[in-house]
């Protein structure tokens, strides 16, 4: 394998929300780390010159949450289709969920996951545990095993633990290895059998409904079980109002609770599936527009502690059905950056805000080394455009999957090129 040169950015605006930097200058790579950044560096003998034109570099994105075709369900998407988007979207380390065809319970799995990843040499794949055999919610997976093998948390992806006593043991037993549950905070009964939230619309659409208090209840319930246990979980993709709050008093009172977002429910409501358009039907359902704005003021205000891109790859034969039939999920690999930029451009987030919840909040929630500036870090770098525009085009996007609730959608924000441990990778 050939070495990979030095390389010296120039003219850069740097962006490093771990440590407050932002100001234009120059960094340097050297054999896969950042040697050092400031207003003027040297040439090394060799180096390759990037001249960013005054573009934002920043630590490369980390993807919290994405589901991956593969293993399994190939067809939809491969772990090299999924790299091939994220080097796209500026997403340098990417989390995969358990709930694949084949679930990720037993550690020779997970091994094979981030191996692949590994061997694509674009993309860090980091897989989650499942927290239960199968993602059945009822028998707890060998979390010694797992965690050992490499699972950064344990869940069972988009399927809710319904179970109290199954959540209550899975707290425990994470904690016992240093680790945290990923819920999916959904009451499955209130749940079970809805399309969209219910309310005005679903029922003027003739959808069955899923209650909003649905997200709030098992956020509710959950936050019980870390007091009793002392556990710390993490609640995923949270989308209402009710649900923000009681998270909120959480962190207050001290609690070891975490929580993500995802793009659509920052940017979008629930009038994006007016037309039966099941590219916006998702898992949560889209909510209405008070929640959205509830979303933004607890990106706002430290309540939510990262943005993940929330990546679920259907085949069109999953959306080309009516829509209480079509299949949950929406692609986000290469929207996460242009969508969340929405909210810098809209005022709501200043750019080293929103960049935080995208690189060192999830590193630091992982205890990952990566996701900053700092000099013997890993170069997993993105060099984007604030200002320039695109448009987000179903079947033109980068990867397989093509189900993009934005689809037609107008951004700000594009990726000019993403780095791969001093490796460009994109651009």
């Amino acid at each position: 394998m050939m070495p990979i040169p030095d390389t010296l950015f120039t003219n850069a605006r740097l962006v490093d929300p771990a440590s407050g930097l932002d100001s234009h200058g120059s960094l340097l790579v050297s054999r896969g780390v950042i040697v050092d950044h400031g207003g003027s560096l040297g040439v090394p003998d060799g180096a390759v010159m990037v001249d960013c034109g005054g573009a934002v570099l920043a630590p490369g994105l980390i993807d919290l949450r994405a589901t991956l075709g593969e293993p399994g369900s190939e067809y939809r998407e491969t772990i090299d289709s999924a790299a091939e988007a994220a080097a796209a979207g500026g997403i340098t380390t990417l989390c995969a969920l358990p709930d694949t065809q084949t679930p990720l319970d037993d550690p020779a799995l997970l091994q094979f996951v981030w191996r692949r990843g590994e061997a694509g040499g674009s993309l860090s794949v980091l897989p989650y545990g499942a927290a239960t055999k199968g993602c059945a919610g009822k028998e707890l997976s060998e979390f010694g095993l797992l965690k050992e093998a490499g699972a950064i948390a344990f869940t069972d992806g988009t399927h809710a633990i319904g179970s109290s006593r199954t959540m209550r043991l899975a707290l425990s037993y994470a904690r016992a290895f240093g680790s945290f549950v990923v819920q999916h905070p959904e009451e499955p009964d209130l749940a079970r059998g809805g399309v969209a939230t219910e309310g005005e619309l679903a029922t003027r659409l003739g959808l069955p409904g899923i209650p909003a208090a649905a997200e709030a209840m098992m956020v509710a319930r959950d936050i019980a079980l870390a007091r009793l246990t002392r556990g710390h979980v993490h609640f995923a993709h949270v989308s209402t109002g009710a649900a923000l709050a009681l998270i909120r008093q959480a962190k207050d009172e001290g609690l070891a609770v975490t929580c993500d977002t995802a793009p659509p429910y920052f940017d979008l409501n629930e009038t994006a599936i007016g037309d039966f358009r099941t590219y916006a039907k998702l898992s949560p359902p889209l909510r209405r527009e008070e929640d959205r704005l509830a979303v933004v003021a607890a990106l706002r205000d430290g309540t939510i502690d990262a943005i993940a891109s929330d990546h679920q790859p259907r085949d069109a034969d999953d959306k080309r059905l009516p829509f209480a039939q079509a299949e949950a999920g929406g692609v986000g690999l290469v929207t996460l950056l242009g969508v969340t930029l929405a909210r810098v451009h809209g005022g709501d987030l200043t750019l080293p805000e929103a960049l935080a919840l995208l690189t060192w909040k999830p590193a630091a929630l992982l205890s990952l080394n990566t996701g900053c500036l700092a000099r013997g870090a890993p170069a997993d770098l993105l060099l984007f455009n604030l200002e320039r525009g695109w448009k987000v085009e179903a079947g033109k996007l980068p990867g397989k999957a093509q189900n993009s609730p934005f689809d037609g959608r107008a951004l700000e924000g594009q990726v000019l090129g993403t780095w791969k441990a001093g490796k460009r990778v994109f651009g």
